[in-house]
């Protein structure tokens, strides 16, 4: 397991932390739920959701409730509850997520890659139980009243940098 119950909210070297857990794993994925409202969306069930780009294995689409001018989201097909849920045979699909997330972020035209934040919120501050990565640009226009939420380094919000 990538991030779970292990990861301690006081400690405050949690890049450290996620690198040293174990691999304790039960896997909590299934194709499909749904009830799962990203699990609609990622299969052409949801109508009203603009897809951005969708290959096999993943979809993205924008947060209906923006942090930043350009929030997006992507998700994998298949039904992964939670950043929880994942374990070390995950690591290239979050990568895939984020370079899908980053040639998004290319098409709508932004260019500095600085800028940017790619990250998970770990549950129990998880708006859906469905594996989501957080696409935002640029970090330094996220919106105030938001901001609490993609601290980066935090238990809430974890960046992929710290997986890899």
């Amino acid at each position: 397991m990538l991030f779970g119950s292990e990861l301690s909210r006081n400690n405050g070297d949690i890049q450290e932390n996620i690198r040293n857990m174990a691999t304790n794993y039960s896997d909590s994925s299934s194709l499909t739920d749904q009830t799962c409202v990203f699990c609609l969306i990622a299969n052409d069930q949801d109508k009203e959701t603009e897809v951005i780009k969708k290959n096999k294995e993943l979809v993205c689409f924008r947060d209906i409730d923006p942090a930043a001018p350009h929030h997006y989201l992507v998700v994998p097909i298949q039904h992964i509850e939670s950043c929880c849920s994942l374990h070390t045979g995950h690591l290239g699909l979050v990568e895939r997520m984020a370079e899908m997330g980053k040639a998004v972020l290319q098409d709508q035209g932004i260019t500095n890659m600085k800028d940017i934040q790619l990250g998970f919120h770990q549950p129990p501050y998880t708006s859906v139980n469905h594996l989501h990565l957080h696409v935002l640009a640029p970090t330094s226009q996220i919106y105030k009243h938001m901001m609490y939420k993609f601290i980066p380094g935090t238990y809430r919000f974890v960046m992929v940098k710290y997986l890899q």
